[in-house]
């Protein structure tokens, strides 16, 4: 089996930020891989791997990081693949820091950005980017939605059942 999509981070201290995306993948049975590549501390493997991820079979890439949050930006500017990234909540600015250095890349060099720790998120938004050219993963993803629907208004009906003294 071939991954399609690629989960990096930019240190295993964010895998349980994007473990969320990893449960995500395995649950839709989309193939994926997951690595730690540091745009600081190994700027070289990220360069490779960016230029070569395409060539290996990777439609989508999901890259967090935290503080500077260099890596989803370095990635976009050496591959042709779409990257999403996750900004990784800190302990000094709670993530805004990885959310603006995420967000504000310069033209010609997007970069789809989610929430602080929204690493599921990014997995769907890949799931949706892949979907457009796959019907089994649409129907997958069409599937998913009206389950979110479901899990709402069964909500709702366990709700109605709460008794309050002054709940209308």
């Amino acid at each position: 089996m071939t991954p399609i999509v690629s989960i990096i981070m930019g240190s295993t201290s964010d895998l349980p930020v994007m473990e969320k995306a990893c449960q995500f993948f395995e649950e839709m049975a989309i193939p994926f891989e997951v690595n730690a590549l540091s745009a600081h501390r190994t700027p070289a493997e990220v360069s490779d791997f960016a230029r070569n991820a395409q060539r290996r079979g990777i439609k989508v890439i999901i890259a967090g990081a935290g503080m500077a949050a260099a890596l989803p930006g370095v990635i976009a500017a050496e591959s042709v693949l779409p990257v999403i990234g996750v900004p990784i909540k800190g302990s000094v600015l709670e993530g805004l820091d990885a959310t603006f250095a995420i967000m504000q890349m310069p033209p010609g060099i997007p970069v789809a950005t989610v929430a602080i720790n929204g690493a599921q998120n990014a997995a769907i938004l890949a799931m949706q980017i892949l979907a457009q050219s796959d019907a089994t993963l649409m129907q997958k993803l069409t599937d998913y939605k009206s389950g979110l629907k479901k899990k709402i208004v069964k909500a709702n009906e366990e709700l109605s059942k709460l008794e309050y003294k002054f709940k209308c």
